[in-house]
């Protein structure tokens, strides 16, 4: 017979509860991975309940309460500036799901807000091929892309405070200028407000994917990106692209379809989808 020293209580309990607790932090993995759905190899997508209006009980519906994010590889995809101001494009303002139709993308959201003339940017907005908007405004970030040399991010969104971006602006051949949401240290930017409305944003993770990011339910900007930089998306920068009615994002692939639409009131009820001189596409690389 050999020895067996007794066990106590405690320490049974101290062993369940470490077991327990690695258990749990197990299935909180798996469900967060299991809330990405793939819906072509290099694109995929997650819709996450918003906190906000999960603490609240609030009445809005569940649909457009969510944040949803397309997260896009761009080693299969390409970012697409397209312009109503554009003559290749013919002039026409269209919706982000008519944009996409139109151009051939796999999906389209808000290439930042617009001034009243509805065709010039707000900031600096430029393709190799047609400048919307010459002028660099105080805003802090500008998502450049459509690299003009190998060996480059094929996108990356530059931070005006941290970057030089002088020495960037000529390895790409486009640009689109807008708000800044995170610093490049991470820290929520955007000030407190009583304010709240639909919000459409650009973001980058930290393994160098492009997320195209719309909730219809309306946040405040400053806790909308307290709310994201807790979502397990990896988010490292981010910039805003528009809000209210005319934020947008649409997803067409042959696996699913989705179109998302923002608006001004309180109640987070889709409006029906405005018509934008500007949107930033998703384009497979042939």
């Amino acid at each position: 017979m050999f020895y067996r020293p007794n066990i106590s209580a405690e320490y049974y309990l101290y062993k369940m509860t470490k077991i327990t607790v690695a258990v749990l932090i197990a299935i909180a993995a798996v469900n967060i991975n299991a809330q990405w759905r793939t819906l072509e190899p290099g694109l995929e997508f997650a819709s996450f309940p918003s906190p906000l209006y999960d603490r609240h009980n609030d009445t809005t519906s569940s649909t457009s309460s969510k944040i949803n994010v397309l997260r896009i590889n761009l080693t299969r995809y390409e970012l697409r500036l397209l312009n109503a101001s554009n003559p290749a494009t013919g002039g026409s303002l269209l919706t982000a799901r008519r944009w996409a139709a139109r151009e051939g993308m796999a999906a389209a959201v808000n290439a930042a807000m617009y001034q009243a003339d509805y065709r010039t940017g707000v900031s600096h907005m430029k393709t190799s091929a047609h400048i919307n908007n010459p002028r660099i405004s105080k805003d802090k970030t500008i998502l450049v892309f459509e690299p003009l040399q190998k060996g480059i991010p094929p996108a990356r969104i530059v931070d005006l405070q941290c970057d030089d971006f002088e020495a960037i602006r000529p390895l790409y051949g486009s640009a689109v200028q807008s708000i800044r949401m995170l610093s490049c240290a991470g820290k929520n930017v955007w000030q407190e407000s009583e304010k709240r409305w639909s919000i459409a944003a650009v973001a980058t993770d930290k393994p160098g994917n492009i997320l195209f990011i719309q909730c219809t339910a309306p946040h405040s900007v400053h806790e909308f990106v307290n709310i994201l930089r807790e979502l397990p998306i990896s988010i490292d920068r981010a910039m805003y692209m528009e809000g209210g009615g005319p934020s947008q994002l649409f997803i067409g692939t042959a696996k699913d379809t989705m179109e998302f639409t923002g608006d001004f009131s309180s109640g987070g009820k889709p409006a029906g989808a405005a018509q934008l001189p500007n949107v930033l596409g998703v384009r497979r690389i042939k």
